[in-house]
């Protein structure tokens, strides 16, 4: 009796989910909204079960899919509808002319048991305007150049550890090499310590920036879980990033405060600047920090910024190997802007490397680390057609599928510097977005592509990269597992040290 009973409870139970989903599947028909048939449970992305796909080119593929469908078009990540952005027009109207009804991003984040993901890009709503506000002064001009020297020390460190490396030709995992690398960069201006990653690749900095991206399959799927259903997680206590992580990071920010403040010690960087912001709390209403945000920021500082210059830098050699005449027009042009600047590696020659910076666009266009956009409609929206989105609706923009259209980019999977040889083609009609664009763009972009300019630009001075020649007609495997878009596994590339003249 009792296991008729339970079958009854079970077939029930999914009769309810059954009919709540095909409810749920009735949204877009009943908003007259273009839409993309679902199927029961995974709605429109069944392949996310798979574990040899990265979601982004689950998107993309949607794209590809539905973009004769006019702008936008509805889909559904199983039970959720999704809008999925198909035109640059509409992409402008969510990112910058209608923002205010697309301010959050609408990922998971649960300050209360996770007081790390109480960060810029995480935040939402007014709490992210008023910080957003107070961190954007951090990131002048003024104050890259005052960081510029902190990030040539750790670069002269990486020179002088090839060189001991490269008597020969030397087969190196440039991208572990480059993790490193940033690594210390990223240790010494966010927290104003020497990691000493290239000379200890078991240093507790970069194991615990392995463990933020490397995520296990169960870490996965619980962080997949977060993200789609959000206030159930929350009610769970679901943390995103692993206690001992997190007490990691707010343990190194203590400290690096308490020994600044006991010493009277300053450093021209972004933990100077954050340390500057919390005295005035008390002071001038509004414009302090907390602690607990100053170990937020510095957290997502060293998150982001490590890995995404990382897969950039790394793409970039791999291209670059690919392609030697490539390498070679950027390994001239280093070498003329330095003489015209005396031969010294300054802020100014490094932002005057006008080819190295189309390399990066080139490369970041191919190989965007943040290969979606995601955005939440913060309040109702009128759509083009009349309808009207409520409130708590997902918007997706696919910047890859925009990358590797032939209709802004002819060519597409061609590897072409040059086509951003002109500073104004595609960089401002909204078919090109590796940082995202409108008042949620990358805060730390600039920041960015100077440590990636500088790095690729000490790299290109004295070293050549090559592979072989069965290597180059392989594509880079894309880690369906990451976070970021990136490259999987080890990118093994010939390193050789330049015979100077």
């Amino acid at each position: 009796m009792w296991l008729f009973f339970l079958v009854l409870c079970v077939s029930l139970g999914l009769l309810w989910v059954y009919r709540h989903f095909m409810r749920r599947y009735q949204f877009w028909a009943e908003l007259n909204v273009p839409y993309l048939e679902p199927t029961f449970p995974v709605g429109n992305v069944g392949d996310t079960l798979k574990p040899t796909i990265h979601f982004a080119h689950i998107v993309d593929r949607l794209y590809r899919q539905l973009k004769h469908r006019g702008d936008y078009v509805g889909i559904y990540f199983f039970r959720d509808p999704v809008l999925l952005v198909l035109s640059p027009e509409f992409a402008r109207s969510v990112l910058v002319k209608d923002f205010n009804c697309f301010i959050d991003r609408g990922v998971y984040s649960n300050a209360e048991v996770d007081p790390l993901s109480a960060n810029l890009f995480f935040m939402e709503g007014q709490r992210w305007r008023e910080l957003r506000a107070k961190l954007t002064p951090t990131f002048t001009s003024g104050k890259l150049k005052a960081m510029f020297h902190t990030i040539v020390d750790v670069g002269t460190k990486l020179d002088q550890y090839m060189e001991e490396k490269c008597t020969g030709a030397q087969l190196i995992d440039i991208k572990e090499l480059l993790a490193r690398f940033l690594t210390d960069v990223i240790g010494s201006c966010a927290f104003g310590i020497e990691c000493n990653s290239l000379k200890n690749p078991q240093s507790e900095f970069r194991q615990m920036g392995k463990r933020m991206i490397n995520l296990p399959k169960l870490k996965a799927l619980k962080v997949f879980f977060a993200m789609m259903f959000r206030k159930q997680a929350r009610s769970l206590g679901v943390r995103f990033n692993d206690k001992d992580v997190s007490d990691f990071f707010i343990s190194v920010v203590h400290d690096t405060i308490r020994y600044r403040e006991k010493n009277a010690i300053r450093r021209d960087d972004f933990m100077q600047l954050l340390i500057d912001m919390m005295k005035k709390n008390g002071v001038t209403e509004g414009e302090g920090v907390t602690f607990e945000e100053i170990a937020a920021q510095a957290f997502v500082f060293f998150f982001a910024g490590f890995e995404t210059s990382t897969t950039t830098m790394t793409c970039a050699l791999h291209l670059m190997a690919k392609h030697p005449e490539v390498q070679q027009k950027a390994r001239q042009c280093v070498k003329d802007v330095l003489e015209k600047h005396n031969d010294e590696l300054s802020y100014d020659a490094v932002m005057d490397m006008e080819y190295l910076g189309c390399i990066i666009n080139e490369t970041l266009r191919m190989y965007p680390p943040v290969a979606s956009l995601h955005r939440m409609t913060t309040q109702a929206y009128r759509l083009p057609n009349g309808a009207i989105l409520p409130e708590g609706i997902g918007v997706i923009i696919s910047n890859l599928a925009f990358h590797y259209d032939p209709e802004f980019f002819p060519d597409p999977e061609a590897f072409k510097p040059e086509r951003f040889a002109d500073k104004n083609e595609s960089k401002n009609n909204f078919s090109y977005l590796p940082f995202g664009e409108g008042p949620r763009i990358c805060i730390g972009m600039r920041f960015g592509l100077l440590q990636t300019r500088l790095g690729l630009a000490m790299l290109l001075r004295n070293y050549n990269f090559t592979m072989d020649s069965c290597e180059a007609q392989r594509p880079l495997r894309i880690d369906p597992i990451n976070l970021l878009h990136g490259p999987a596994g080890d990118v093994w590339l010939n390193v050789e040290r330049l015979t100077k003249p």
